[in-house]
């Protein structure tokens, strides 16, 4: 297969790259290197340092791929609070511009959206029919981007996706990112430093790792429509994460407490049960597992 991985040099977006690659796929990586590393590109894999805001018809004429994975996006909620704008240029015009880049070369568009920020506070497993609270622009303008794919598909009758992803971490993370929390967690300690905790802690999220996460964006390819969402199914509190983090970096450190953060969620938890039944798609690596392999990652 031909494909297209916008956000192909970032942390989610070059584990994709890998899983394309290892199956021996044609790929090219169109990424503006703004927080996406030259670095993160496996070889094998063509980077085009490019802006999704910007035309894109010439990068798609030229693959001609058959799926485009959008991955390239705005991904820090504080931002998107801070400067709404910026977050919307990049989340909701920039997706419009791979939407009719797409369309001109016949290219499907897998793309990335986010659970928790689009459902806000769940009281159990969200399904996709799950009522759609975002309290962050973040959430807002993937939301935004969901619709756009699903107006397109009804419009001129295209077969785009769109995934709900979990709090998804491993190798490359961003600590910057929605669940940048492992990877400052993880980081804090290698370094013998104590990480803080936000609040009491008891605050629940669903970690997947991106390795699993790549598998379900490559099984969405040739779905015909419809949304998913990709996480474990479990949740674990910032408490039981950092006793996690402590026991793979073998670390006594007790982490400093801080006031909790205005307007961040208290549970966030996904049922992905459609995934499992349409896509034959299943989480595989255990959370204290893929806890290891990211802080030796991090250690290298």
């Amino acid at each position: 297969m031909r494909g297209i991985v916008t956000g192909g040099a970032g942390f989610i977006g070059s584990h994709v790259v890998e899983a394309l690659l290892a199956r021996g796929d044609e790929v090219v990586v169109v990424d503006d290197l703004s927080s996406g590393k030259r670095e993160n590109v496996p070889d094998g894999a063509q980077l085009v340092e490019a802006d999704i805001r910007e035309a894109l018809g010439a990068v798609f004429e030229e693959a001609r791929p058959e799926v485009c994975f959008h991955l390239a996006a705005q991904v820090d909620v504080r931002v998107s609070v801070e400067r709404p704008g910026h977050d919307a240029g990049v989340n909701v015009l920039g997706t419009i511009e791979v939407l009719e880049a797409a369309r001109a070369a016949d290219t499907q568009v897998v793309f990335t959206s986010t659970g928790g920020a689009i459902y806000g506070e769940c009281d159990g497993p969200a399904s996709e029919e799950a009522p759609r609270r975002p309290i962050a622009p973040y959430g807002v303008s993937k939301l935004a981007g969901e619709e756009y794919l699903a107006a397109y598909n009804r419009l001129y009758s295209t077969r785009h996706v769109s995934l709900r992803y979990g709090n998804v971490y491993g190798p490359r993370q961003d600590p910057h990112g929605e669940a940048g929390v492992v990877a400052i967690f993880l980081g804090k300690l290698a370094a013998g430093e104590a990480p803080r905790i936000f609040g009491d802690g008891s605050q629940t999220r669903d970690y997947v790792y991106a390795g699993d996460v790549a598998r379900a964006t490559l099984a969405a390819a040739g779905r015909e429509g419809g949304v998913f969402n990709v996480g474990t199914g479990n949740e674990t509190s910032v408490v039981e994460l950092y006793e996690l983090c402590r026991r793979v970096a073998g670390s006594s450190l007790q982490a400093e407490q801080a006031p909790a953060r205005l307007g961040e969620l208290q549970r966030s938890v996904l049922d992905i049960s459609r995934a499992r039944r349409e896509l034959g798609w299943q989480p595989e690596v255990p959370l204290e597992e893929g806890l290891r392999q990211t802080l030796e990652s991090i250690s290298r």
